[in-house]
């Protein structure tokens, strides 16, 4: 998927992060950090973990079942297979011991979802000599700016996305139900080469904004119905993401002003989302906007959320990153975000990345409510 320049970008910055921290080896054992630098990935049946050195080699500690695929995938050569019948946690840390690390300075993501209080405690057991530091945040942070190549892979899923979302759009009709539209979606994906069939949320929109979270069941589309549809296809592990109502029959007059001011709105988000600018402020224009036009009567959601790497991990979403009145931090050219707004049964949402005279959309569907006649 990357090339070898490509991930020797990413060894420097996590070495760089360990230079700071003054760590010797760091533990890698978030899905998304794990594919981010090593090139492979895989589910938390047993616990797993790589390992960077500030200056010698990387080795891999997982179940021996995961060997042969990693060696395919990864880029690191020394893999270290255990069977089942061992404990995973003594595994890793027995070969920590075996590379001469039994002494070092580990530093760890303590904000990781795969380092339980039980994992951690059980490795400083078999560890005593060992220090840890803790490096919070780190799985996330060395992924918020994405490269030329990372930012290519995101825009072929983007491009799946629209494909996809029109093509819902030109088969939608009274009788159209929610399950039909995921199942039109997900062909869509797997044709075009996404790594599954996964949807997201494809419901009946109603009232403002709370059927953003919607629970899929099979609901009939009649006519003047919103069908709310949510795409999330991935590629290589990467994920673009893009909302678009679309409308059997024709948006009523006050529906359709409902939509040109929530992309209007979006729009200046977009056109503002350059280096510098401050994520707060970005957030404003549609929360404050959005409350002043009485598209919404409250705006507690966030506005936007970091993408990227999505992996076989509990959360659904990547909010290291995100846009609230407090989000204080600077944007930096490079980042991608999913960008969405809802209200009045309308959720609008784009892929995109902060360039430097401006966002730039990686998906391109018409921004606009989508009939089943286009």
């Amino acid at each position: 998927m990357f090339s070898r320049a490509e991930y020797d970008r990413r060894i420097a910055l996590a070495r760089d992060a360990m230079a700071s921290s003054n760590a010797d080896l760091l533990l890698v054992d978030s899905g998304e950090f794990l594919a981010w630098l090593t090139g492979y990935t895989v589910s938390e049946t047993m616990y797993r973990a790589a390992f960077l050195s500030r200056e010698g080699d990387a080795w891999f500690c997982l179940r021996a079942l995961d060997e042969a695929p990693c060696r395919e995938k990864s880029w690191i050569t020394d893999v270290v297979g255990f069977a089942d019948a061992e404990e995973a946690q003594a595994a890793v840390a027995n070969s920590i011991l075996d590379h001469g690390f039994g002494k070092a300075r580990i530093g760890l993501d303590t904000k990781s979802y795969c380092l339980s209080a039980a994992t951690f405690m059980r490795l400083t057991e078999l560890l005593p000599e060992a220090t840890f530091v803790p490096m919070p945040g780190l799985s996330d942070s060395l992924r918020w700016v994405k490269s030329e190549e990372e930012i290519t892979v995101l825009a072929q899923a983007s491009a799946i996305a629209d494909k996809a979302m029109a093509e819902i759009a030109r088969q939608a009709k009274p009788g159209m139900t929610t399950r039909d539209a995921a199942a039109i979606a997900s062909g869509v994906f797997l044709r075009q080469g996404t790594d599954t069939g996964e949807v997201g949320p494809v419901v009946k929109a109603s009232g403002s904004h709370e059927f953003l979270h919607g629970v899929f069941k099979t609901e009939t589309i009649e006519e003047g119905d919103v069908l709310h549809v949510e795409l999330i296809p991935r590629v290589g592990n990467y994920g673009a993401r893009m909302m678009r109502p679309i409308v059997v029959g024709s948006p009523s007059e006050e529906l359709a002003a409902a939509a040109g001011k929530l992309i209007e709105l979006q729009d200046l988000q977009v056109a503002a989302m350059k280096p510098g600018a401050i994520a707060s402020d970005v957030d404003a224009i549609m929360r404050n906007g959005a409350l002043a036009a009485g598209l919404r009567p409250v705006y507690e959601n966030v506005t936007a959320y970091t993408l990227g790497l999505y992996t076989r991990t509990p959360r659904t979403s990547d909010f290291s990153g995100t846009f609230l009145p407090t989000s204080d931090w600077p944007l930096e050219e490079g980042m991608v975000f999913h960008l969405y707004a809802t209200a009045r049964g309308l959720g609008f949402s784009e892929t995109v990345v902060v360039g430097k005279q401006g966002g730039i959309r990686l998906t391109k569907a018409p921004r606009k409510i989508m009939r089943a006649t286009e």
